[in-house]
Parts: C-alpha cells; structure tokens; sequence
C-alpha cells in the first residue's frame, strides 16, 4: 500500500508541476484516481485520505524579529487558497534579558492575507500590501490573564498581558527559484510589516499626549517555501 501511495504521488509530471500551486496538484492526483481502473475502491480511498492530509505538512520556514514577538522569533507555516494568499505561522520568539533578571520566549499564532501579487520582472513577484493580525504571549508567571486586583475595577476590561492581540500591514517581494535549479526550496521572501497591539491602541484612544509613532514598530523578516 505504501509503495502504491509514492507511486500515485509521483504521477503528475515534473512540467505540470512546475505550473501549478499545491492545491491544482492535490486536485489533479485525486483526479487521476478517479480514472485509474487498476485501483480498487478502497484503495482509491485510501490514497486519497493520505494525499489530503499532505495539506498538513508546513510549506514555509520564517524568521523575523520584533513586531512585539521578541529581538528574533522563528516559525513554520502554510501558504492555501486559489492564489496561496492566506498564510498560517507558527512563532517561537525570543526576548534577551533587559529590565529582568532572565530570558523570556514568546509564542505567536499569526494569519497572513496578500490581497495581489504583481510580476516585477521574470520569477521576482511583489506583494504592495500584505495584512493581518496575530496572537502573541508571553511564558512565565509575570504576566496575568486576568486584571490583578490592584488595578481600579475595570480599568484594563478584557485586556491582559499574557495575550496581545496585534494587527500588521506591511509589503513583501519574493523571488521564486527556477525550477531546474530548484534543490530544498522553492522561493526565498523578504517582508516588512509595520504592526500595533491591543494595549498600544487603546492608550492612543484614551491618552492625548500618546502619538501614532508612539504605538507602531517596524519588523523584519524573511520567508523560504519549500513547497
């Protein structure tokens, strides 16, 4: 069964593969088993649970620092969609020691949307507005979940430190690797977002001497698929 499952993946040509993104590839091989009259019912089904459960697999490697992740986070992701506009990340962040006596890491659930993409030149292509939001956390016992009591009834409402909630816009340009020198990846990104949190926001909101350039940072990064 499992030299059947390699040999079924394997069926779309090294050209058409080339051409397409991950979700026509998936669609095709699960159209191939349709038509494939040597394959018996169960094993059609078969193939066809293992071929949809390869969305699973992360497609991305990242690194990027601050955006309120910590000095340098790295992570997976997934790229879907028609056009793979949506992104998925998966950060592990890391924050040197500072105002504390020790190190911190950070943990951060991001989702990506790149509402276009343009073709600058042969396999160079750009997104000019890349937009999304993040949850990011903090491990350790300093940082609360709920308002301590020593803050004024409601004065932080739902807002805690253990959880941000951060919202980015930024742009990015990839450059997507020939397939014929294509070995363990498949393009290299750069990116930079301009991101706020929760907490920023609402002291822009409620304090007059808070400025816009006072609740925004600059991030950094870079994105290799090799999917």
């Amino acid at each position: 069964m499992k030299s059947l499952i390699i040999s079924i993946l394997l069926l779309l040509p090294i050209g058409v593969q080339a051409q397409t993104n991950k979700l026509d590839r998936i669609k095709m091989v699960i159209d191939s088993l349709e038509h494939d009259s040597t394959l018996s019912k169960y094993e059609r089904r078969v193939v066809r649970q293992y071929v949809r459960w390869t969305r699973m697999i992360p497609s991305q490697s990242i690194i990027q620092n601050a955006g309120n992740m910590g000095a340098l986070s790295l992570g997976i992701g997934w790229d879907y969609g028609k056009r793979e506009q949506w992104e998925t990340h998966l950060l592990i962040g890391y924050i040197p020691k500072h105002d504390t006596d020790k190190t911190r890491l950070t943990m951060t659930l991001k989702e990506t949307y790149k509402p276009w993409e343009l073709n600058v030149c042969k396999d160079l292509y750009a997104n000019p507005l890349t937009c999304g939001i993040y949850l990011n956390t903090v491990f350790g016992s300093d940082f609360w979940g709920r308002q301590p009591s020593r803050y004024p009834k409601n004065y932080y409402n739902f807002l805690s430190t253990k959880v941000r909630i951060n919202v980015f816009l930024g742009q990015q340009i990839a450059w997507n690797i020939p397939y014929t020198k294509r070995r363990t990846r498949r393009s290299v990104c750069l990116f930079y977002e301009v991101s706020t949190c929760d907490l920023y926001l609402r002291a822009f909101l409620m304090e007059k001497n808070v400025r816009l350039k006072n609740i925004v940072g600059l991030s950094l990064g870079a994105k290799m698929k090799f999917l």
